[in-house]
């Protein structure tokens, strides 16, 4: 027989390791603990996105993949795009902050698809914690797309502007 305090303490081992399923048998009492698989996700439509709704138990990270899978089909660009963009160089955000393309409303844009920049070149600001963080251009080269709107929330690493590099 396990005692209450036993079962815990498994439960927690199991949901701390990589390991999915436990089967301990003793003295007569079989215990089975699972953990959720991650592709059982449930995916609920919507209008107009899907959203995922998961149990606790499962990792965020699994269910950001299994939200990658189910976009793929709709996210997917001609093979010839790919390539395009295979050789532009992307400007990624290097904190979690709010984009925004000029030093204030009023102000003109830093850069603007077919602007020539350099290495030092300010692109944008991002503001993070009241912080106003100008991001520069990192490579020479030409801007060919800015990938966010003026005021939008930014993730760490999310792609800003892509740049054909000179």
């Amino acid at each position: 027989m396990f005692k209450l305090n036993e079962i815990k303490e498994l439960i927690k081992l199991v949901d701390e390791t990589s390991v999915h399923e436990l089967e301990i048998e003793n003295e007569g009492t079989r215990l089975s603990i699972k953990k959720p698989n991650p592709a059982e996700a449930v995916i609920q439509q919507v209008a107009p996105q899907a959203y995922i709704a998961a149990p606790q138990a499962v990792a965020p990270q699994a269910v950001q993949q299994q939200a990658a899978v189910n976009q793929a089909p709709a996210a997917a660009a001609p093979q010839e795009a790919a390539e395009v963009n295979s050789s532009l160089h992307k400007i990624v955000s290097p904190m979690v902050g709010t984009f925004y393309r000029a030093p204030s409303p009023e102000a003109p844009s830093f850069v603007s698809p077919g602007d020539k920049v350099s290495e030092k070149t300010t692109v944008c600001i991002i503001e993070a914690m009241k912080l106003m963080n100008e991001l520069e251009a990192e490579v020479k080269g030409e801007i060919v797309e800015v990938l966010v709107e003026n005021g939008q929330l930014v993730e760490f690493g999310q792609p800003l502007f892509l740049v054909k590099p000179e």
